[in-house]
């Protein structure tokens, strides 16, 4: 299998580039919508880069791409910004050890002592997959003891809670926006040809660290508030539908008419 079938210019000399959420957003929208946005960034991959921004895991990531047939992104930032990777032209997703070093240092192993400290936390509910540099929790907010917060803050950690249901540690510092910006940077493309797109709270960082960015209509409200006094485009379609809104409201590419 190669996934980047046809020879493409350089990310970074490419007109308009993707960073886009997948669950809610990239996902988002009737079947219709999704299947528009997919078959306009393969029309286009001259001038489309794509990048996967996401909360979830590289092999879910792989997965989605294999069997839901989705189009591939040349890089992935994961596990709400502590993985930034490239995916290769056999669809693995390979970290960029110059953008992790940083991460790997402010995470310091952590991964046993935030297990330990939360463990039989009421509310919380370890999730199995054995990330690399976060511990992430299905939550329950009916009985969840906010002091949960508090503990994280202690070992010098950030704590995230997302669509009032996942309760993520991560490194301090670290989340998707600082990771997208640092990956953009990397790659040498020019900010203002770059679109954020996100719906929950894991997306805030990313919609406001002043790369051009928008809230696709069905996002989170507790999101929506965050977001006052921002510059964020705010979609009124959701999901597939609401970037595509966005690419064209904010004259980053054509776009599909009707």
């Amino acid at each position: 299998m190669n996934v980047h079938a046809t020879p493409r210019p350089a990310i970074a000399d490419r007109r308009f580039t993707l960073a886009t959420d997948l669950d809610g957003t990239f996902l988002g929208g009737t079947d219709a919508e999704r299947d528009q946005l997919y078959r306009w960034i393969e029309e286009n991959r001259d001038s489309v880069g794509l990048i996967f921004v996401t909360g979830r895991d590289p092999e879910f990531i792989m997965e989605m791409c294999r069997d839901r047939h989705l189009p591939w992104p040349e890089y992935v930032v994961g596990d709400v910004g502590t993985t930034i990777a490239e995916v290769t032209a056999d669809g693995h997703v390979t970290p960029i050890p110059a953008l992790e070093e940083d991460i790997a240092d402010r995470w310091k192993d952590s991964g046993d002592v935030v297990r330990t400290t939360l463990d039989g936390h009421p509310g919380l509910t370890l999730q199995p997959t054995p990330f690399r540099y976060r511990v992430s929790y299905d939550l329950d907010p009916a009985s969840f003891d906010d002091s949960a917060k508090h503990r994280v803050e202690e070992m010098g950690l950030d704590w995230l809670i997302s669509d009032n249901k996942y309760f993520d540690v991560l490194p301090k510092g670290v989340s998707k926006g600082p990771s997208i910006r640092r990956l953009v940077e990397h790659l040498g493309i020019p900010e203002a040809r770059v679109l954020c797109a996100g719906d929950t709270l894991n997306d805030l960082s990313m919609l406001v660290c002043g790369l051009p960015a928008v809230a696709v209509g069905n996002s989170e409200p507790d999101l929506v508030a965050r977001l006052d006094g921002h510059d964020t485009y705010r979609a009124k379609a959701h999901g597939a539908a609401g970037i595509l809104e966005a690419i064209a409201a904010l004259d980053l590419h054509d776009t599909p008419k009707g």
